[in-house]
């Protein structure tokens, strides 16, 4: 007789938290979040001075149970009232919405924003077992299909659903029937399930300052295509004894925030890959949309073994290229002949070239490249500069291999550095 199926552990819950506009109080929040993800629960970090738009773009394509707010600056009232109004607007009033402000938030304001919709303020002196508790208990629910949702959140249902494992025939239907919808930017013709998305990965050490390369790449993608949309799925590690979760690389990405971005925050939830097991899924749901021209999926930060695109994998890549990042501050030669991403990376960004080290480690990269004879691009970046020309050339570089547009004139052409 077969052995009973384990029971599927419930998918975590998955909670937004930012500070609102012209507040840059956080120490609050950050420890919300740490005990959040001490209990199991996955934490979008948003980080301070957030705009509405903002909170409510993060919540609608992350999928989240519920938004946390904290605020001490004063506005709460009106504050609230636009994130839930927005919220609602855009076919989401499902999402529920508590907060909390120290003394900043009187029970009088409490019951004013009760009544505009929020559904809690958690006050100062309230336990912190009781909150995990109470969000536990009012918030932890399924994330079910539902044909009626558009737009962005329908492909983040999508992926959701393949989070969870949880679809079976959800899954399995023609993921070209999504509707996507389109943002106001969008051009207005509708997505077509034969356009072809470019896949990049992006892998690299903790540190080595990906999220950043990421953002500013997506900054050149805007410019030059201004009625294309890009994807970005970022992986983040769950931790090993709770499965909790803190998804911050949303707190670095400042040109991100354009309604031709889509960000999804995946937790890898055991997976030890590099890469959430339902990214290969996430990609093809992302893909098979027609909505984007450039897809780029950013691993956890790996060491020295981790294949997470499958470079080497008998099945074949789950990119169509590979970008490996490091930082000048690797540990010298010996550690460069370990990493075996080294051998199958399409490019190679020595990120951070303005610290003292980049001229040694730029020379010693270019030569374990030569090695590998297949004439793999390497590129100085500085990605914390704002138009470092070293990322134009890595874009443009981007660009050409995947048949991206790119706008005459529009980058000012500059080095680049290939290894001998």
């Amino acid at each position: 007789m077969a052995a009973a199926q384990k029971p599927r552990p419930p998918a975590p819950l998955r909670i937004l938290t930012a500070v609102p506009i012209c507040d840059g109080h956080d120490s609050a929040v950050s420890t919300i979040n740490m005990e959040l993800a001490r209990h199991g629960f996955e934490v979008i970090y948003l980080g301070y001075h957030c705009p509405v738009d903002v909170i409510v773009r993060a919540a609608l394509q992350e999928d989240v149970h519920v938004v946390g707010i904290s605020s001490y600056n004063g506005g709460h009232i009106v504050f609230f009232k636009e994130v839930i109004d927005q919220l609602r607007a855009r076919g989401a009033r499902d999402i529920p919405i508590f907060g909390g402000g120290g003394g900043t938030i009187t029970k009088a304001d409490e019951r004013v924003m009760q009544r505009q919709g929020t559904d809690r303020i958690f006050h100062a002196g309230t336990p912190l077992a009781d909150i995990m508790a109470q969000i536990r208990r009012d918030y932890a629910r399924p994330l079910k299909p539902n044909s009626k949702l558009r737009g962005d959140r329908a492909l983040a249902r999508a992926i959701t659903l393949a989070e969870s494992a949880t679809v079976g025939a959800a899954l399995r239907r023609d993921l070209s029937d999504l509707r996507s919808g389109q943002s106001p930017s969008r051009r207005k013709t509708a997505p077509t399930a034969n356009a072809r998305s470019f896949v990049v990965g992006v892998a690299g050490p903790g540190g080595a300052g990906k999220s950043t390369l990421i953002d500013e790449l997506t900054s050149r993608f805007l410019r030059q295509n201004p009625t294309g949309r890009i994807a970005i799925l970022a992986n983040d590690p769950s931790h090993p004894d709770t499965g909790g979760a803190i998804l911050g690389d949303r707190v670095s990405m400042i040109y991100a925030q354009d309604d031709r971005v889509f960000f999804r925050s995946l937790a890898t939830r055991g997976s030890l890959t590099g890469l959430s097991a339902a990214a290969p899924a996430a990609i093809e749901i992302l893909k098979k949309s027609g909505e984007f021209d450039l897809i780029l999926v950013e691993s956890v930060g790996i060491g020295q073994e981790s294949d997470p695109f499958r470079l080497f994998g008998p099945k074949g890549p789950l990119v169509d290229a590979m970008l490996f990042v490091l930082a000048p501050y690797y540990g010298g030669r010996l550690q460069l002949q370990k990493i075996g991403l080294l051998n199958g990376a399409d490019f190679v960004a020595l990120n951070k070239c303005d610290h003292p080290m980049a001229h040694t480690a730029r020379a010693e990269i270019a030569a374990r490249l030569d090695v590998n004879g297949k004439g793999q691009r390497l590129f100085g970046t500085v990605a914390a500069q704002h138009h470092d020309p070293g990322v134009d050339t890595l874009y443009a570089a981007l660009a050409d291999r995947g048949g991206l547009t790119v706008t005459p004139g529009g980058e000012k052409p500059c080095q680049l550095v290939v290894a001998p």
